[in-house]
């Protein structure tokens, strides 16, 4: 049975029932990959011709549903079919691990947003943008984004307490320095892409605001000079936070734009009113080679999404994580 391989117009032949991120690897055909149960979303490909059977489940970008998208490792192939494979040069393989952290520091960024900052007793191999999965016992667990790079000596997380949130409810009252906390990961596939040399829009809804931190350090730490154009919606001005983080990337990083947006009673001066897709339809005509990097609430990365794919992004340029509640 043919498997023709898109972008690289590559046929290999498998057996009926082949999984399909085997059928990859064994057929030396670059893809990423790392924790093998269908929970990370990195091995995201999008089947263009013929039928799959799909063990995958909900995928991690919901945004996708509908457009031939599945995970390599729970496909199994059944007839002969097209696949669209991601970039090849931005191929990242990350096997996921778990390790032991212990929390070394819980500080409040704003009324309801809290530091979390975790030292591993072990690294882990990361992609910026990328989170992992915290379990502070096992009653509660929650996965959160890093803010920070691969190579930190401690891992940063961004914590919105939420009202009568179970796992949020724990961090803000039992959690203490010096507990240790399980790691495991990486998961998620809105990483950062080093090969792209054009524009970047990244969109940040509260503490979206993490990852993005991590992609824009990430750009600064690989020396790429791409133009950015960065929306960080809150929903008033006791929600902003992070800006002395954003200015030192902007020190550094020039062709960096940070736009505050606002939903209602921001500082005019400083700030923007509004929703960020309103801020954007403003700013933006035609977004055609642009790569967007979308982290927040799932309203918010739909509505976003949508916005980006009206002005020209296609949906494979489109790295979006949606911050499900999953019982916070």
């Amino acid at each position: 049975m043919d498997i023709l391989v898109q972008p690289l117009d590559r046929v290999i032949r498998v057996q009926p029932g082949t999984n399909l991120l085997q059928a990859l690897q064994e057929a030396q055909v670059p893809m990423s990959y790392s924790c093998m149960a269908g929970r990370c979303g990195t091995c995201r490909c999008r089947v263009l011709e013929g039928e799959v059977m799909d063990g995958g489940g909900q995928q991690q970008n919901p945004l996708a549903s509908g457009e031939g998208y599945v995970l390599a490792c729970q496909t199994y192939l059944t007839e002969p079919c097209t696949i669209e494979i991601p970039e090849p040069d931005e191929v990242v393989v990350h096997p996921a691990r778990i390790v032991k952290g212990t929390v070394v520091a819980i500080e409040a960024l704003t009324h309801d947003i809290r530091r979390l900052v975790v030292r591993p007793v072990k690294p882990i191999e990361f992609s910026p943008g990328q989170y992992v999965q915290l379990q502070f016992t096992p009653q509660h667990i929650r996965p959160y984004s890093m803010a920070g790079l691969r190579g930190d000596e401690v891992f940063e997380f961004h914590v919105r307490l939420v009202p009568d949130g179970r796992v949020t409810g724990y961090i803000a009252h039992d959690l203490k320095v010096g507990d240790t906390v399980r790691v495991s990961g990486p998961l998620g596939s809105a990483y950062l892409r080093r090969q792209h040399d054009g524009p970047m829009l990244c969109v940040a809804g509260g503490t979206g605001l993490a990852p993005i931190l991590s992609i824009l350090r990430g750009v600064v730490a690989q020396g790429m000079a791409n133009p950015i154009d960065l929306y960080f919606g809150v929903r008033s001005p006791r929600d902003v936070y992070g800006l002395p983080a954003l200015e030192a990337l902007q020190r550094v990083h020039p062709a960096l734009n940070v736009h505050v947006v606002v939903a209602s009673g921001g500082d005019l001066a400083t700030q923007r009113c509004g929703l960020v897709t309103d801020a954007i339809e403003q700013d933006h005509g035609d977004l055609a080679g642009w790569r967007a990097y979308l982290c927040g609430s799932p309203p918010m990365v739909e509505a976003v999404t949508v916005v980006a794919r009206c002005k020209g992004i296609e949906v494979a340029y489109i790295h979006a994580d949606a911050f499900y509640a999953q019982g916070t």
